[in-house]
């Protein structure tokens, strides 16, 4: 045999040894890094609490709460009952204690408004008069104010049988209506009036005429200081209506 083959052998053989030496040795310090290995923490227990919502009593606003329970804690269980007005926790300590601050954080008292519309009338550029309604509005629940006169509107058929003429009388409501709503620094206003007019329908001398005029406007307002609603030209005439609100808290 060559020496240089049987020593480039005897080089392989030793690599061979050595490798087969080094695998023990770096399998059995594996196993004692793995056996020195913490354990998984174990889980926090769970608590379970019902709370009751004091100033919520809107079904869009119930659920609003919990829906934000469920994004901002995913991982606790969130039941809502809102006929109850409550809603169930079932989380860790350090949850619930979140969920704790977060329902009070957004059950807060909700604002009350007394909200005072002023339509003041002139005729010519010259005033007339004015005319004041007030409402009280709690938060975005909607307050109106309705005002007028129920009109009778005769409808007749007739009876080929008996030759008798069947009356029958439908009402119609004239007058002033106002519907309002807060939402955060918003007023939500609409008005309505309406009222009979002197001439004639041509369809039939029982039929009236209703005049109808209706704004709607969504304004920011201070409180305390009154804001324009809308300017009103009343049809057929020359007379002129301005609409104010003031809103003011209670």
């Amino acid at each position: 045999m060559n020496p240089l083959t049987r020593h480039a052998r005897i080089g392989g053989l030793a690599a061979v040894a050595a490798f087969a030496l080094y695998t023990p040795i770096a399998t059995s310090r594996a196993n004692a890094q793995d056996s020195g290995a913490k354990p998984a923490a174990p889980r926090e227990p769970q608590l379970t609490q019902t709370i009751f919502l004091k100033n919520i009593a809107d079904r869009n606003a119930f659920m609003d709460v919990t829906t934000d329970l469920r994004n901002v804690l995913p991982n606790a269980k969130i039941y809502g009952i809102s006929s109850q007005n409550s809603v169930t926790v079932r989380a860790t300590d350090e949850e619930l204690q979140q969920a704790q601050k977060l329902i009070a954080d957004l059950d807060r008292p909700r604002k009350v408004y007394r909200i005072t519309f002023t339509i003041s009338e002139s005729d010519n550029g010259r005033k007339t008069g004015a005319q004041h309604y007030s409402m009280v509005v709690s938060g975005d629940n909607k307050s109106w104010i309705k005002q007028g006169n129920r009109v009778p509107i005769v409808t007749g058929s007739f009876d080929k049988d008996t030759s008798n003429a069947n009356t029958q009388i439908q009402y119609l409501d004239v007058g002033i209506n106002i519907e309002a709503s807060i939402d955060g620094v918003g007023l939500r206003a609409k008005i309505e009036q309406s009222s009979v007019a002197d001439e004639k329908s041509n369809v039939g001398i029982q039929d009236p005429i209703v005049r109808q005029t209706t704004l709607e406007a969504v304004s920011t307002f201070v409180p305390g200081k009154p804001i324009a609603i809308g300017s009103i030209d009343i049809p057929g005439t020359t007379r002129h209506q301005d609409i104010e609100a003031v809103a003011e808290l209670e």
